[in-house]
């Protein structure tokens, strides 16, 4: 009776029916109610930093690590070959000026490779889900830096990894999710941040001292001896 009522005071906006590249149909409609769709979580008197990262996705500051799966790389050979297919097909259809549209063999192929993109979409938007609600649930504070993805893609050996990870997308997940669980998410200025000392401010770089490089990946503060791990 309850589940009745609750569906009853559900008010249905507009209904939207799309399809993907991959053939596949989604049903989406916007939803009005008088009463909250997510109870707020209760407290958890909990706090976490995160760092995002290539070689793991993420580092938190109580220790934990949690891997890249990097989805895009385990298929990243059959979905080289699956498109070099694609490529002879429409070539051939020029060729024989045929129409993409009437080609059975091409739509055959390009149906195949956007469901091996579909597939990684799909793994990397239910890891980020699971990873994002996990966070957001178990602690009243997430703090990470802020982005600058932009600048990043401009390194092409870091390209790949960053494009398959899914940082932005991420963080943009963690600050919906934290309104409506009645969290809070911040981002900071990653400027310095691996290279200043948690316990003394101390920063690398400052009196007399080099600063950290990329391989520094573990380093001692010369101030108060307090050992860092920069992830």
């Amino acid at each position: 009776a309850r589940l009745l009522k609750r569906i009853c005071e559900t008010r249905i906006g507009t209904v939207t029916l799309t399809k993907d590249s991959a053939d596949r149909f989604f049903l989406s409609m916007q939803l009005a109610s008088d009463e909250s769709f997510v109870k707020v979580s209760k407290a958890t008197h909990g706090h976490v930093g995160i760092d995002l990262n290539t070689d793991n996705f993420l580092t938190d500051s109580e220790g934990n690590i949690v891997p890249n799966p990097r989805y895009y790389r385990t298929i990243k050979g059959k979905l080289a070959k699956e498109q070099r297919i694609l490529s002879r097909r429409q070539q051939r259809a020029k060729k024989e000026h045929r129409s993409l549209r009437d080609s059975k063999n091409y739509q055959k192929q390009r149906l195949l490779v956007a469901k091996l993109h579909a597939k990684v979409m799909n793994q990397r938007h239910n890891f980020l889900q699971q990873i994002s609600t996990a966070l957001i649930k178990n602690h009243d504070l997430v703090v990470a830096e802020e982005l600058r993805s932009k600048n990043l893609l401009k390194n092409h050996a870091l390209a790949l990894s960053i494009s398959d990870v899914g940082w932005r997308t991420f963080l943009g997940m963690l600050a919906y999710k934290a309104k409506l669980y009645g969290r809070q998410f911040i981002t900071i200025n990653p400027k310095n941040t691996t290279q200043t000392c948690r316990d003394c401010g101390f920063v690398m770089g400052t009196n007399g001292t080099d600063k950290l490089t990329l391989d520094d990946r573990n380093w001692t503060c010369p101030n108060c001896g307090i050992h860092h791990i920069r992830d």
